[in-house]
C-alpha cells in the first residue's frame, strides 16, 4: 500500500513539472525493477541464513553435572562444626568466602568439587573436616545458560536444567509476541561449534504438535524472528 501511494505521488509530481507520460512510465518501470531486485536479494539472503537441519528431539547428555555460577547460593555444612557452616552467595567474580577460607573459586565447579576444596582449606585448622555443599538457588555460569532473544514475550536468560525442552523454555518466557514467526525460529548450539538448528515453535505451542518439542543443551541460544506479515 505504501508503495502504491508513493507511485501515485511520483506521477502527480512529474506531471506537474511537465514531463511526458512516456518519461514517467520509463522512470516508474526502472523503479519497480529496482524494488523487485532488492526484495529478491533480501529474500535470498534471509533464506541463506536459515538453518537447514531440524533440531534433534534428544540432546541432553546423560552424564550432565550442574556447574555453579555467579549468583547461585550455596549451603555449606561442616560436620560437627556448626560455627563453620553457613549459606554463602557466589559473588559476581565467581568466588565465595567462608569462615577460615577467605576466598575460593566456585564458578564452573560442581558442588562436590567445591566441598573437597573447602575440606582441603579447612584441614589446616580443623582435624579431618567433612564438608557437604548444597546448591539452594540456581543461576548457573553464563556459558551454560539458555538465552532467548527476539519475539518472545519476555526475552531472558534461563538456567539450564537436565532434560529441559523447548516447551519448558517457551513457558518460562511467556510464549510468543503477536509479531513472531515461530516456525522460522532457530537454536544456535554452542556445544556444537555454534551449529544452527531449525525449530517449529508455532506448531508446538499453537497447534499442539508435540513432535516439534526438542531437548535443549547448555549454552543454547533460541532466536525468534519477526514475521514479514
Amino acid at each position: 500500500m505504501r508503495y502504491i501511494l508513493a507511485i501515485s505521488k511520483t506521477i502527480a509530481v512529474y506531471t506537474s513539472r511537465g514531463y511526458s507520460l512516456k518519461v514517467i512510465h520509463a522512470f516508474l518501470t526502472a523503479s519497480i525493477r529496482w524494488f523487485a531486485i532488492s526484495l529478491l536479494v533480501g529474500l535470498v539472503a534471509a533464506c541463506a541464513g536459515k538453518p537447514v537441519n531440524q533440531a534433534p528431539a534428544l540432546a541432553a547428555a546423560p552424564d550432565y553435572n550442574y556447574l555453579v555460577g555467579a549468583g547461585d547460593t550455596l549451603s555449606i555444612i561442616v560436620w560437627r562444626n556448626p560455627e563453620l557452616s553457613l549459606s554463602a552467595p557466589v559473588r559476581p567474580d565467581g568466588k565465595i568466602s567462608t569462615p577460615l577460607v577467605d576466598e575460593l573459586v566456585a564458578q564452573g565447579k560442581t558442588s562436590v568439587e567445591i566441598a573437597r576444596e573447602i575440606e582441603k582449606a579447612l584441614g589446616k585448622f580443623v582435624r579431618d573436616p567433612v564438608v557437604t555443599v548444597i546448591v539452594t538457588s540456581f543461576v548457573g555460569p553464563y556459558s551454560e545458560q539458555i538465552r532467548v532473544v527476539g519475539e518472545a514475550s519476555k526475552p531472558q536468560a534461563l538456567p539450564y536444567k537436565q532434560k529441559m525442552t523447548l516447551l519448558d523454555v517457551m513457558i518460562a518466557v511467556g510464549g510468543l509476541t503477536d509479531f513472531a514467526d515461530g516456525n522460522s525460529a532457530s537454536i544456535t548450539r554452542a556445544s556444537e561449534g555454534a551449529k544452527r538448528y531449525a525449530v517449529r515453535i508455532n506448531d508446538l505451542i499453537k497447534r499442539g504438535d508435540i513432535s516439534a518439542n526438542v531437548e535443549m543443551r547448555p549454552g543454547d541460544i533460541l532466536i525468534i524472528p519477526q514475521g514479514w506479515f
